[in-house]
């Protein structure tokens, strides 16, 4: 039987059925109903193990609601760092940002990684050969940025990221456009040559928009967390339920 990952993030909810580390179709929710969404994936097929990991903490009501779709439910939040502490990973990381670490651990057992997530945030993730967590940063991701831009300053317009944006702008809209996207390549690449010796994986929902920027060999690995969500499920059922 499958076990069911879901990633509930800052503006959406991706899902998916897994068999080990095989993953099947991914759904992806937008809206305020986010248990009901869960709730219909569970209707016709029960899962072996549901996996839940959240940016918000779970309420008890959702929880009860949840259980009532599945036999076993393993809640990963701010709440819940057992998880965190079973991967030797701090327990201020938020679960996607683990998953994604724990997934690279697996993908490149042995070698150093850099982890960036390029969604409504932009984090910044490092390990080293062994799997240790080197430490990490966040910044705002780019719709983030363009967002903040029109919202805190009246006089500028809100953008669109755009196809193929100048180095230097040459209007409002192309200073705006060449700033966030220029500014974001700064940092990428800051932080790539801080350890030129790192594997670097993108992940998120800009990360093939970046990746086609870059010049130096990357990986994107665009469902990294629903992997490392795999990998906890699979270890889940092997501990509990086997």
């Amino acid at each position: 039987m499958a076990n069911l990952l879901i990633e509930i993030g800052n503006t959406a909810v991706k899902a998916s059925w897994s068999d080990e580390m095989t993953l099947g179709k991914t759904f992806r929710y937008q809206g305020e109903k986010a248990i009901n969404f869960i709730l219909s994936l569970v209707e016709k097929e029960k899962p072996e193990a549901m996996v839940v990991a959240s940016v918000y903490e779970i309420s008890q009501k959702d929880l009860v609601r949840l259980q009532s779709g599945c036999n076993h439910v393993l809640i990963l939040d701010n709440a819940h760092t057992q998880t965190l502490e079973d991967h030797n990973l701090p327990s201020f990381l938020t679960y996607d940002r683990a998953a994604s670490l724990i997934a690279a651990k697996y993908l490149f057992t042995g070698s150093p990684c850099c982890v960036l997530d390029l969604g409504t945030t932009l984090t910044i993730d490092f390990i080293d050969n062994k799997g240790n967590y080197s430490g990490g940063n966040i910044s705002l991701g780019c719709r983030t940025r363009f967002k903040a831009l029109n919202r805190y300053s009246k006089a500028l317009a809100l953008v669109d990221t755009p196809e193929s944006p100048a180095l230097i702008g040459h209007s409002v809209i192309s200073s705006i456009e060449s700033g966030v996207i220029s500014g974001i390549m700064f940092e990428i690449e800051g932080y790539i040559s801080l350890h030129p010796e790192n594997i670097v994986v993108f992940t998120g929902g800009d990360a093939i928009y970046f990746a086609k920027k870059m010049k130096t060999p990357i990986f994107v690995v665009c469902n990294l967390v629903l992997m490392g969500l795999a990998l906890i499920a699979d270890n889940y059922v092997q501990k509990n339920l086997r």
